[in-house]
């Protein structure tokens, strides 16, 4: 369990708890004082934003739970289904303003702005997000959380629909030609689906046991290569916990060594995997004797990897 990891899911999650509060704060009550419903709208959907980012709190605490009879791996995989989550409620988002926007568009509902005020603060909203998902998406990266860059992500689309706001408010103060913002939102809103679907896709490769970076195999038997009596990694399988890999396989030696021979082999094999690959939850490595034709399924060898 990597405290300092969770440390910075946690702050990272309380700034982004505070920024979006304010946003929402801000823009709901302009939008009600100077009776801007698409500032309003703007305001709910930071408002949103909250509610993610405490998920995403509360997601940091389960995972810095150890592990238990229950979760002998731990509760790393909540930050996957957090994630997953947010997928959800970004298409719902992108659903909802594509849906409204297009109803819009074909009825020519007429976008009335009597203050200017609206885009001060449409404005002072776009600097916010931006700043928001630098933060969350640097942060992000840099400890290996997906759900940190998919939150940074979405903060990154209310950027996109905070600008279509601000441009359809502009062309219907000044040009008195509103139907632009419905256009812009409905591109906007296609983006925001499209990128949801993406970070679903991601995720759902780590909920089914599967890894999207296959060269760490390639990684994984130039160190058992480098093993002095290691033979013929096999039967390969590579799963994620969040940011941790967990590695199974299995590895030949001379039939004739003892039990405390084949023993250390293992563990050079697992120190020298450790030494090329970072975030190693655990190496689990069955011994078979060399030349051992059993017939086993499913997994990589290294014969498969040119």
């Amino acid at each position: 369990m990597d405290k300092k990891r969770i440390s910075k899911i946690k702050l990272a999650s309380w700034i982004s708890i505070i920024g979006n509060a304010i946003l929402a704060l801000l823009k709901i009550s302009t939008g009600f004082i100077f009776n801007s419903l698409a500032v309003t709208g703007d305001g709910i959907d930071s408002s949103s934003d909250i509610i993610i980012s405490i998920m995403s709190l509360f997601t940091a605490l389960i995972i810095s739970k150890p592990p238990d009879k229950e979760h002998p791996y731990g509760h790393f995989r909540a930050e996957t289904i957090s994630t997953t989550i947010l997928a959800f409620i970004m298409f719902i988002v992108g659903f909802e303003l594509f849906k409204t926007s297009l109803h819009n568009l074909i009825n020519f509902s007429v976008l009335i702005i009597p203050s200017k005020i609206a885009l001060y603060v449409t404005g002072i909203s776009i600097a916010g997000k931006i700043i928001l998902a630098f933060f969350l998406i640097k942060n992000g990266k840099q400890i290996n959380s997906n759900m940190l860059i998919a939150n940074g992500k979405n903060m990154q689309n209310d950027v996109l629909i905070s600008s279509g706001v601000l441009i359809g408010l502009l062309f219907a103060i000044i040009f008195k030609f509103s139907i632009v913002d419905s256009i812009l939102a409905i591109l906007i809103s296609i983006w925001i689906m499209f990128s949801a679907i993406k970070i679903f896709l991601e995720t759902n490769a780590e909920l089914m046991d599967g890894v999207k970076d296959q060269s760490i195999y390639n990684s994984i038997f130039k160190a058992v290569k480098q093993t002095n009596k290691a033979i013929n990694p096999h039967r390969t399988r590579v799963r994620k916990l969040s940011s941790l890999f967990v590695i199974d396989m299995d590895i030949e030696v001379e039939g004739h060594l003892t039990i405390n021979e084949a023993h250390e082999i293992a563990k050079e094999a697992e120190k020298n995997i450790k030494k090329k690959i970072e975030n190693v939850y655990d190496v689990i490595i069955h011994l078979e004797p060399k030349g051992n034709e059993e017939k086993e399924k499913y997994g990589i060898s290294g014969k498969d990897i040119v």
